[in-house]
This record gives C-alpha cells, sequence and structure tokens, in this order.
C-alpha cells in the first residue's frame, strides 16, 4: 500500500516575511528532503477569529494568512489532474485529530489532524511528493498539519485557488518535500492507537 492516495504589501515587505518565515532555513537544501523533517515556523495570530487559509494548487502551498501577514506556510500535495482538489471558497466545517480512512481500499488507514472543507475532501497529514498525487484531498507534512489544526477553528474560511500572492516569494523559500522514497511503515502500526499517540507528539513511526 504505498503511501495511500486520499480522497477524498509591498515587495520589500514580501521579502521580509519571506526572509522571517523561512528562519529555520539557514541554507536552502541541495536537494529533496522528507517531510518528517520539516517543521515550519509559526506566529501567534493577534485575533484568531480574523485567520483564514490560502491554499495554491499549482505551487502546492498551503499559507495561514491574517490579513496580509502570513503566519505559517508549508509545502502540501494537492489532487492530479483527473482527481483535481476543489477551487473556490469554503468553511473548514468539521475536525479530527483520529480520523481515519472509511473507505476501500485502504480502509483504517490514519488521515491525522482532519479538517475538512467540502463533503470527502479534508486537509490533514499525509505523504508529500512535489508533485500533484491525491484524489483531491490536501496532503500536509505531519508537524505542519498539527500546529495549523491547533491554530484554527472550526469556521475558518479557506480559499483555494490556482495561485496566491505569496508563491514567487514566501513560497518559493519553502523546502521541496519528497516522500515517494520513503518505506511504507508496518499496516499493523498504521491502523493501530500508536499512530496517533505518536502524531501528537510531531513523530511517526522511525522517520
Amino acid at each position: 500500500m504505498k503511501h495511500l492516495t486520499s480522497r477524498f504589501l509591498v515587495p520589500t515587505a514580501l521579502s521580509v516575511l519571506a526572509l522571517v518565515l523561512s528562519a529555520c532555513e539557514t541554507t536552502k537544501p541541495a536537494g529533496p528532503r522528507n517531510s518528517f523533517t520539516f517543521d515550519p515556523p509559526v506566529q501567534k495570530p493577534s485575533n484568531p477569529r480574523n485567520v483564514k487559509l490560502k491554499l495554491s494548487t499549482s505551487a502546492q502551498r498551503l499559507y495561514v494568512v491574517e490579513g496580509d501577514k502570513v503566519l505559517l506556510a508549508t509545502p502540501v500535495c494537492v489532487g492530479t489532474a483527473s482527481t483535481p482538489t476543489p477551487h473556490g471558497n469554503f468553511t473548514i466545517y468539521s475536525k479530527q485529530a483520529t480520523r481515519r480512512r472509511i473507505s476501500s481500499p485502504g480502509a483504517g488507514y490514519p488521515m491525522t489532524y482532519w479538517m475538512e472543507f467540502k463533503p470527502a475532501y479534508g486537509i490533514h497529514w499525509g505523504f508529500v511528493k512535489p508533485y500533484p498525487s491525491t484524489h483531491g484531498c490536501v496532503r500536509t507534512p505531519l508537524k505542519a498539519v498539527k500546529k495549523i489544526y491547533d491554530m484554527i477553528p472550526v469556521g475558518t474560511p479557506i480559499n483555494i485557488a490556482r495561485t496566491q500572492p505569496w508563491d514567487d516569494t514566501i513560497g518559493k523559500s519553502l523546502p521541496v518535500l519528497d516522500d515517494s522514497k520513503l518505506p511504507d511503515p508496518p499496516l499493523s502500526y498504521m491502523l493501530s492507537s500508536q499512530v496517533f499517540a505518536d502524531a501528537a507528539q510531531g513523530k511517526m513511526w522511525n522517520f
């Protein structure tokens, strides 16, 4: 079951934001790295009710914003051309930290830190690749999705579009993440409660 696909300002200011949010990346990696090494910096919102999500499907970037200020930015993995992530304005209307896939194949597979914005479509933990490879959901690195889950309440708006204003600045400062060569964790582990206990600590299996 190889990395199961889930179904489901001014330029100067932007440059400063890019530097702040990439502070943990002192040098850009020479090549792709896996998503379990990625731990994005996050800024606390002034008013959590003003927080919004902005998803760029072409850049595969998710931004948590308050006004024009980016609080967190992360690479993600979106739907393929045949099973695209829907574009438009939605609302996160359901959250479940320990959700599992219901349908087959892959019933029981963890979809940790699930945030649903359309029936059967959500943001959740999943193996990230530098190209679209899901059935429409938004797979997100583990530490990033945990931070987003803890930051946003139910009712948070999300705009999904081909591009977002930060793609050429903050978006380009993010590392390339590629989990395609990682081994699959044992299915017994993925179906156990331990996978959720480990996720709460920002880790999984032996990655």
